[in-house]
Protein backbone atom coordinates (compact mmCIF):
# COMPACT_ATOMS: atom_id res chain seq x y z
CA UNK A 1 0.00 0.00 0.00
CA UNK A 2 0.99 3.34 -0.92
CA UNK A 3 0.21 6.16 1.09
CA UNK A 4 1.01 10.04 1.41
CA UNK A 5 -0.54 11.72 5.02
CA UNK A 6 0.45 15.55 5.45
CA UNK A 7 0.16 16.71 9.02
CA UNK A 8 2.21 13.88 10.09
CA UNK A 9 1.88 13.84 14.03
CA UNK A 10 0.64 11.77 17.27
CA UNK A 11 -2.10 13.74 16.91
CA UNK A 12 -5.21 12.46 13.98
CA UNK A 13 -2.38 12.06 11.65
CA UNK A 14 0.07 9.44 13.71
CA UNK A 15 -3.26 7.44 14.65
CA UNK A 16 -4.40 7.14 10.93
CA UNK A 17 -0.95 6.36 9.84
CA UNK A 18 -0.85 3.57 12.74
CA UNK A 19 -4.24 2.49 11.70
CA UNK A 20 -3.31 2.54 8.11
CA UNK A 21 -0.37 0.68 8.47
CA UNK A 22 -1.68 -2.48 10.82
CA UNK A 23 -4.57 -2.56 7.62
CA UNK A 24 -2.82 -2.93 4.39
CA UNK A 25 -1.89 -6.47 3.90
CA UNK A 26 -4.48 -6.56 1.43
CA UNK A 27 -3.46 -4.53 -0.80
CA UNK A 28 -0.59 -7.29 -1.87
CA UNK A 29 2.25 -4.12 -2.31
CA UNK A 30 5.23 -3.45 0.19
CA UNK A 31 3.78 -0.61 2.62
CA UNK A 32 5.54 2.80 1.80
CA UNK A 33 4.63 5.82 3.24
CA UNK A 34 5.16 9.70 3.18
CA UNK A 35 4.30 11.57 5.87
CA UNK A 36 4.80 15.51 5.78
CA UNK A 37 4.89 17.87 8.65
CA UNK A 38 5.74 21.39 8.77
CA UNK A 39 9.13 21.48 10.72
CA UNK A 40 8.48 23.15 13.16
CA UNK A 41 8.58 21.14 15.68
CA UNK A 42 11.27 17.80 16.10
CA UNK A 43 10.53 14.62 13.58
CA UNK A 44 7.63 12.21 15.44
CA UNK A 45 10.92 9.71 15.65
CA UNK A 46 8.36 7.38 17.81
CA UNK A 47 6.08 7.18 15.08
CA UNK A 48 8.33 6.97 11.94
CA UNK A 49 10.28 3.90 14.38
CA UNK A 50 6.78 2.15 15.30
CA UNK A 51 5.57 2.74 11.86
CA UNK A 52 9.14 1.19 10.49
CA UNK A 53 8.61 -1.63 13.03
CA UNK A 54 5.41 -2.48 11.13
CA UNK A 55 7.02 -2.94 7.76
CA UNK A 56 6.40 0.16 6.19
CA UNK A 57 9.10 2.11 4.39
CA UNK A 58 9.00 5.67 5.30
CA UNK A 59 9.80 8.79 3.92
CA UNK A 60 9.15 12.24 6.08
CA UNK A 61 9.37 15.17 4.28
CA UNK A 62 8.69 18.68 5.85
CA UNK A 63 8.25 22.45 4.83
CA UNK A 64 5.55 25.02 4.73
CA UNK A 65 2.42 23.81 2.59
CA UNK A 66 1.04 27.04 1.91
CA UNK A 67 3.88 27.92 0.15
CA UNK A 68 3.02 26.78 -3.80
CA UNK A 69 6.79 26.03 -4.53
CA UNK A 70 7.48 23.64 -1.72
CA UNK A 71 4.02 21.67 -1.88
CA UNK A 72 4.86 21.31 -5.76
CA UNK A 73 8.68 20.06 -4.52
CA UNK A 74 7.31 17.85 -1.53
CA UNK A 75 4.45 16.05 -4.19
CA UNK A 76 8.00 15.35 -6.54
CA UNK A 77 9.41 13.76 -3.73
CA UNK A 78 6.44 11.39 -2.54
CA UNK A 79 5.91 10.54 -6.67
CA UNK A 80 9.38 9.64 -6.67
CA UNK A 81 9.36 7.40 -3.57
CA UNK A 82 6.00 6.04 -4.52
CA UNK A 83 6.99 5.33 -8.27
CA UNK A 84 4.58 7.30 -9.51
CA UNK A 85 1.86 4.56 -7.87
CA UNK A 86 -0.62 6.26 -4.96
CA UNK A 87 -3.26 4.14 -3.15
CA UNK A 88 -4.29 6.87 -0.20
CA UNK A 89 -3.95 10.60 -0.29
CA UNK A 90 -4.66 12.00 3.17
CA UNK A 91 -5.00 15.62 3.28
CA UNK A 92 -4.66 16.34 7.33
CA UNK A 93 -2.18 19.40 7.36
CA UNK A 94 -4.39 22.05 8.08
CA UNK A 95 -4.06 24.93 10.98
CA UNK A 96 -6.60 27.56 12.78
CA UNK A 97 -6.18 31.18 13.54
CA UNK A 98 -9.16 32.77 15.44
CA UNK A 99 -10.12 36.63 14.47
CA UNK A 100 -13.36 37.86 14.10
CA UNK A 101 -14.44 38.73 10.42
CA UNK A 102 -14.69 42.73 11.52
CA UNK A 103 -10.85 42.76 12.30
CA UNK A 104 -9.74 39.83 10.15
CA UNK A 105 -6.80 40.62 8.55
CA UNK A 106 -6.05 39.77 4.57
CA UNK A 107 -2.91 37.76 4.85
CA UNK A 108 -3.68 36.07 7.47
CA UNK A 109 -6.76 35.18 5.82
CA UNK A 110 -4.80 34.33 2.69
CA UNK A 111 -2.52 32.28 4.63
CA UNK A 112 -5.52 30.29 6.05
CA UNK A 113 -6.65 29.62 2.62
CA UNK A 114 -3.23 28.70 1.38
CA UNK A 115 -2.69 26.38 3.74
CA UNK A 116 -6.16 24.89 4.70
CA UNK A 117 -7.47 24.49 1.10
CA UNK A 118 -5.24 25.41 -1.94
CA UNK A 119 -2.24 22.76 -0.52
CA UNK A 120 -4.57 20.10 -1.37
CA UNK A 121 -5.35 21.14 -4.25
CA UNK A 122 -1.66 21.69 -5.31
CA UNK A 123 -1.20 17.63 -4.01
CA UNK A 124 -3.99 16.31 -5.71
CA UNK A 125 -3.51 17.89 -8.88
CA UNK A 126 0.20 16.01 -8.94
CA UNK A 127 -0.85 12.99 -7.72
CA UNK A 128 -3.75 12.75 -10.35
CA UNK A 129 -1.91 10.11 -12.56
CA UNK A 130 -0.50 7.99 -9.54
CA UNK A 131 -3.87 8.08 -7.66
CA UNK A 132 -5.27 6.65 -11.52
CA UNK A 133 -2.61 4.44 -11.97
CA UNK A 134 -3.69 2.73 -8.38
CA UNK A 135 -7.24 3.12 -8.81
CA UNK A 136 -6.89 5.33 -5.44
CA UNK A 137 -8.45 7.54 -3.00
CA UNK A 138 -8.16 10.73 -1.52
CA UNK A 139 -9.57 12.00 1.77
CA UNK A 140 -9.21 15.85 3.35
CA UNK A 141 -9.67 16.62 7.04
CA UNK A 142 -12.04 19.45 7.07
CA UNK A 143 -13.76 20.33 10.28
CA UNK A 144 -17.30 20.91 11.78
CA UNK A 145 -16.94 24.96 11.47
CA UNK A 146 -17.05 24.33 7.82
CA UNK A 147 -20.43 22.82 7.80
CA UNK A 148 -21.94 25.49 9.78
CA UNK A 149 -21.05 29.43 11.40
CA UNK A 150 -18.49 29.62 13.47
CA UNK A 151 -18.37 32.82 14.98
CA UNK A 152 -15.16 33.88 15.66
CA UNK A 153 -13.15 31.62 13.20
CA UNK A 154 -13.15 34.55 10.55
CA UNK A 155 -10.91 32.54 7.55
CA UNK A 156 -10.78 29.23 9.35
CA UNK A 157 -14.34 28.47 8.83
CA UNK A 158 -14.46 29.74 5.26
CA UNK A 159 -11.32 27.63 4.30
CA UNK A 160 -12.71 24.85 5.88
CA UNK A 161 -15.85 24.75 3.77
CA UNK A 162 -14.29 25.76 0.36
CA UNK A 163 -12.60 22.51 1.05
CA UNK A 164 -15.31 20.45 1.47
CA UNK A 165 -16.31 22.20 -2.16
CA UNK A 166 -13.08 21.07 -3.21
CA UNK A 167 -13.53 17.17 -2.07
CA UNK A 168 -16.89 17.46 -4.04
CA UNK A 169 -15.90 19.11 -7.30
CA UNK A 170 -12.51 16.54 -7.02
CA UNK A 171 -15.25 13.77 -6.62
CA UNK A 172 -17.45 14.23 -9.63
CA UNK A 173 -14.77 15.06 -11.87
CA UNK A 174 -12.86 12.01 -10.98
CA UNK A 175 -15.04 9.40 -10.71
CA UNK A 176 -14.83 8.62 -13.91
CA UNK A 177 -11.27 7.71 -13.47
CA UNK A 178 -11.66 5.25 -10.33
CA UNK A 179 -10.62 7.84 -7.81
CA UNK A 180 -12.61 8.36 -5.21
CA UNK A 181 -12.52 11.57 -2.81
CA UNK A 182 -14.38 12.34 0.89
CA UNK A 183 -13.88 14.03 3.50
CA UNK A 184 -13.88 14.15 7.43
CA UNK A 185 -14.74 16.86 9.40
CA UNK A 186 -13.84 16.53 13.26
CA UNK A 187 -15.42 18.36 15.90
CA UNK A 188 -13.36 18.84 19.32
CA UNK A 189 -10.72 16.46 18.93
CA UNK A 190 -8.15 16.17 22.09
CA UNK A 191 -4.44 15.93 20.77
CA UNK A 192 -1.00 16.78 21.57
CA UNK A 193 -2.08 20.44 19.72
CA UNK A 194 -4.77 21.18 21.87
CA UNK A 195 -4.06 19.46 25.19
CA UNK A 196 -2.74 23.31 26.12
CA UNK A 197 -6.55 24.26 25.94
CA UNK A 198 -7.86 21.30 28.07
CA UNK A 199 -5.21 21.69 31.28
CA UNK A 200 -7.27 24.97 31.77
CA UNK A 201 -9.60 24.38 34.65
CA UNK A 202 -13.31 23.72 33.95
CA UNK A 203 -12.65 23.87 29.88
CA UNK A 204 -12.88 19.40 29.14
CA UNK A 205 -15.88 19.09 31.79
CA UNK A 206 -17.58 21.79 29.84
CA UNK A 207 -16.93 20.56 26.39
CA UNK A 208 -17.86 17.47 27.92
CA UNK A 209 -20.93 18.68 28.92
CA UNK A 210 -21.70 20.49 25.52
CA UNK A 211 -21.27 16.83 23.74
CA UNK A 212 -24.87 14.96 23.40
CA UNK A 213 -22.25 11.47 23.39
CA UNK A 214 -20.64 13.08 27.07
CA UNK A 215 -17.12 13.26 26.00
CA UNK A 216 -14.59 15.21 23.76
CA UNK A 217 -13.04 12.96 20.77
CA UNK A 218 -10.33 11.19 20.60
CA UNK A 219 -7.35 10.66 17.33
CA UNK A 220 -8.69 7.28 16.75
CA UNK A 221 -12.01 8.65 16.13
CA UNK A 222 -10.92 10.44 13.16
CA UNK A 223 -8.90 8.05 11.95
CA UNK A 224 -11.30 4.83 12.14
CA UNK A 225 -12.94 7.27 9.71
CA UNK A 226 -9.82 7.91 7.43
CA UNK A 227 -9.40 4.39 7.33
CA UNK A 228 -12.75 3.29 6.58
CA UNK A 229 -13.16 5.92 3.79
CA UNK A 230 -9.72 4.74 2.18
CA UNK A 231 -10.45 1.00 2.19
CA UNK A 232 -12.81 -0.85 -0.43
CA UNK A 233 -15.28 -1.09 2.22
CA UNK A 234 -16.31 2.78 0.76
CA UNK A 235 -15.80 1.40 -2.61
CA UNK A 236 -19.37 3.39 -3.06
CA UNK A 237 -18.49 6.35 -1.42
CA UNK A 238 -17.32 9.41 -3.31
CA UNK A 239 -18.30 13.65 -3.30
CA UNK A 240 -19.31 12.94 0.77
CA UNK A 241 -17.95 14.35 3.89
CA UNK A 242 -18.69 12.35 7.56
CA UNK A 243 -18.90 14.93 10.19
CA UNK A 244 -17.84 13.64 13.11
CA UNK A 245 -18.61 15.63 16.51
CA UNK A 246 -20.49 13.72 19.02
CA UNK A 247 -24.09 15.03 18.04
CA UNK A 248 -23.25 19.06 18.40
CA UNK A 249 -23.99 19.82 15.21
CA UNK A 250 -27.47 18.86 15.56
CA UNK A 251 -28.43 20.18 18.80
CA UNK A 252 -29.04 23.51 17.24
CA UNK A 253 -32.76 23.68 18.33
CA UNK A 254 -31.71 23.00 22.09
CA UNK A 255 -30.35 26.85 22.51
CA UNK A 256 -33.76 28.25 21.44
CA UNK A 257 -35.41 29.70 24.76
CA UNK A 258 -38.59 28.11 26.24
Amino acid sequence: MHIVLTGASEGIGGAALKLLAQNAKPYNKPLRIVMTASGRKPAPDALISELQNMGAETLYLTGDLGEESTAIALAEKALEFLDNDIDLFVSNAGAGAPAKLFEQSLAEWDRMFDLNVRSTFILAQKFYHALKTAGGSVVAVASMSGMQAHPGQAAYAPAKAALISLVENLAIEWAPDGIRVNAVAPGMIRTPLTEKLYQKEGVLEAREERVPLGRVGKPDDIANIIRFLGSAEAAYITGQTILADGGISATGLLDIPA
